[in-house]
């Protein structure tokens, strides 16, 4: 099958490529870098006519861009995907818990979930927990001595290479009739933010900080330490556990 992956050149986009070329498909590389511009759909339908399907995991954590790749960006494929005569399966990552969290980011990636609803497009929305990465830099912040937190907060984060791979596989599944959602993912174990606090000193030979942990202040942060971040018990569990990922990190950790 022939599968466009926007993103293609990202952290999550290249686990999607190779999860499709161990498969045996064909990954088209979608990206200003590859000619293909989402934000004014440049080259887009180009790359999109005779696909069987796009994975959509092109995003953007700079609030001045979340309107214009998170959301625009969303559109832009689905208009486009519309717009041909045999439109592609739209797979699209999203976050667990996005419909129960104020947070901007979180917000502009419910819109794009919208927008894929209301398209006349066969689409499938998957919502992932934090990858570890992002797992370890939200509870791994610390101020010399101190590591500074949300008092509450727990996490259940997965591997980017999993997620990858599921996404790849549901993209060359059968295609639904119009717009569905699978299950949601998350990694083996869950988390209080102050057990990978520790995990990641220890890693860094760094000793245990002293915790410092606010009160969740305000809607947003409200949210999270009330859970909104881990997944459904109906979710998919798979991937590399946290310790493993973390046992194979060098001294400085990826940011995300």
């Amino acid at each position: 099958m022939r599968v466009v992956v926007t993103g293609g050149l990202g952290n999550l986009g290249r686990a999607v490529v190779s999860a499709l070329q161990d498969g045996g498909h064909e990954a088209v590389i979608a990206s200003r870098r590859t000619g293909v511009d989402l934000r004014t759909g440049a080259g887009l339908a180009e790359c999109l006519r005779d696909a069987d399907a796009a994975v959509h995991t092109a995003d953007s954590l700079r609030p001045w861009h979340w309107k214009t790749v998170t959301l625009g960006g969303t559109r832009t494929l689905a208009e486009t995907a519309a717009g041909l005569p045999a439109p592609p399966h739209l797979v699209y990552i999203s976050i667990v818990g996005v419909d129960r969290n104020p947070y901007p980011y979180y917000r502009a990636k419910l819109a794009a979930e919208q927008v894929l609803a209301d398209a006349p497009v066969p689409a499938t929305v998957v919502r992932a927990t934090q990858f570890h990465s992002l797992a370890a830099v939200m509870a791994g912040m610390r101020l010399g001595p101190v590591a500074v937190g949300v008092r509450g907060l727990s996490i259940q984060p997965v591997a980017i290479t999993w997620v990858g791979r599921r996404l790849a596989e549901i993209a060359v599944s059968s295609r639904p009739d119009g717009f569905t959602r699978a299950r949601e993912l998350a990694g083996p174990d869950r988390f209080e933010a102050a057990e990978i606090t520790d995990l990641v000193a220890a890693h860094l030979g760094k000793s245990a900080p002293r915790r410092l942990e606010m009160p969740p202040l305000g809607a947003t942060l409200k949210a999270f330490a009330a859970g909104v971040v881990l997944p459904r018990d109906d979710a998919e569990i798979g991937g590399e556990r946290f310790t493993e990922w973390l046992a194979r990190q060098g001294s400085r950790l990826p940011r995300r």
